[in-house]
């Protein structure tokens, strides 16, 4: 709690609470709650988030084979508990302890595995804004509007690492030494450890080089983000009653939903995306005409069973494997200090 990014977090939450509740009639947000299948709304969504962790786990088996061959199961497992503790703990430090939790499974460089989570992350956001311009594209709504805004903006966080990525690819010896040059005159130790850390990344970059490799990442990101992804929402419409006339209209908004809630969670925030998950189903639903009220009670009903079953599954891995929480907090701990060697 002395870590003021924790604090800046807990503010950008609060803003964007604000925003989803300002205009929202709170007693009309409740009555759509209420009368929601709730039943159907599990039914449909707690299979598609534990099918979601499963295809990510595939992804990543592609992304770290260059490093060594992991267990799908492993990764299941690492990949759910990253999951939860992006939920519970401040700092997006799930990707760290998923890392860190594959490491414990299976051994390998730490550093190396969690440059194929960055790897991973980095292709994510490529995926979210070309979903994002694709779907408004598609709807005639050009590049205008609040969601297509935000896809803009977070254009350089794509573009920057996918530079880097492709530098490290191409050249990564005199990348390696221009990043060490440039931290030399600050800290040995930093310099040092840069270097390893880059190195290791470097070697998590392998699976760039294999077309077989990239065929199947590809191939997972679409279904993770255009199918696996957009059934909860799909459930949210039905449990609720919303009805926006096509399926090709139905697809879409749950498309831009997908692609503004990617976006959302691309900033700092609480733990579990409270606030800016929100904010981007409201938006991204009242850019379809759903009413005010309706839009936040999907994007309440969507990230409810959202957090519910990621933080199920991921306490659930770890109460199955005797790993306590104790230990997850202590390598989210440890890491900020060591190399991850």
């Amino acid at each position: 709690m002395r870590d003021p990014r924790v604090w800046f977090g807990l503010a950008v939450t609060a803003v964007f609470v604000w925003l989803v509740l300002r205009d929202a009639p709170f007693a009309e947000v409740a009555r759509v709650i209420a009368r929601a299948n709730w039943v159907l709304l599990l039914v449909l969504s707690i299979p598609a988030y534990v099918l979601v962790i499963y295809l990510r786990a595939l992804r990543w088996k592609h992304l770290a084979a260059p490093i060594q061959p992991f267990a799908t199961g492993s990764l299941f497992r690492a990949t759910a508990v990253g999951f939860m503790a992006n939920n519970v703990f401040p700092l997006r430090m799930g990707e760290v302890i998923r890392a860190w939790y594959l490491w414990r499974e299976g051994g390998g460089s730490r550093a190396a595995i969690f440059g194929t989570v960055i790897l991973e992350r980095v292709i994510d956001m490529v995926m979210v804004i070309g979903l994002a311009f694709g779907v408004l594209g598609l709807l005639g709504a050009g590049h205008d509007g609040l969601i297509a805004r935000g896809a803009v903006i977070l254009l350089p966080v794509a573009i920057a690492p996918s530079i880097v990525i492709v530098l490290l690819e191409i050249a990564p010896e005199p990348v390696i030494a221009l990043a060490t040059r440039l931290t030399r005159p600050f800290s040995t130790r930093l310099t040092e450890f840069l270097e390893y850390a880059l190195r290791r990344f470097s070697e998590g970059l392998g699976a760039l080089r294999s077309g077989h490799h990239l065929f199947r990442v590809a191939l997972y990101t679409v279904a993770i983000w255009l199918v696996a992804s957009t059934i909860p929402i799909f459930a949210a419409f039905a449990a609720v009653g919303v009805d926006l006339g096509s399926p090709f209209q139905t697809l879409a908004a749950a498309w831009i939903t997908q692609a503004a809630i990617g976006m959302a969670v691309a900033l700092p925030s609480a733990p579990g995306f409270f606030g800016p998950y929100h904010f981007a189903c409201k938006v991204a639903l009242e850019h379809f005409g759903i009413p005010t009220e309706t839009a936040v009670a999907l994007g309440t009903l969507i990230h409810a069973v959202f957090w519910l079953s990621l933080t199920g599954l991921g306490l659930a891995v770890l109460r199955l494997r005797r790993t306590s929480l104790v230990e997850i907090n202590a390598a989210a701990a440890g890491s900020k200090g060591s190399s991850g060697r």
